[in-house]
């Protein structure tokens, strides 16, 4: 927990992901056509991956990737990111995080 805590503090939008998921793959599409850039961290690639993963269950990602941290709070996953896409409220809070200058 702690060194996720860690992790989150390293940018402001953290992203926990599988190279192999399309799913985290359109949410890092996305946050790169709004021209941010986020700490990515993909789990299958990395020393204690599986320990992060299960980390971010606890913390009640479900699934756990994609976990969108933004300003080093827990977001959600894909269907949050898209939900606070469409309610045109994840731009604002992507600057308010300071991850958007526009």
């Amino acid at each position: 927990m702690d060194r996720i805590t860690n992790m989150v503090a390293e940018r402001p939008v953290v992203i926990f992901s599988k190279s192999s998921c399309c799913m985290c793959h359109t949410i890092k599409t996305l946050f790169s056509e709004f021209g941010v850039n986020p700490s990515v961290h993909e789990l299958d690639e990395i020393p204690k991956g599986k320990d992060i993963e299960q980390a971010l269950s606890r913390l009640g990602c479900s699934p756990s990737v994609p976990a969108v941290f933004i300003g080093g709070e827990f977001v959600g996953g894909t269907n949050e990111v898209m939900s606070l896409h469409l309610n045109r409220t994840l731009i604002p809070m992507l600057r308010n995080a300071g991850a958007l200058w526009v």
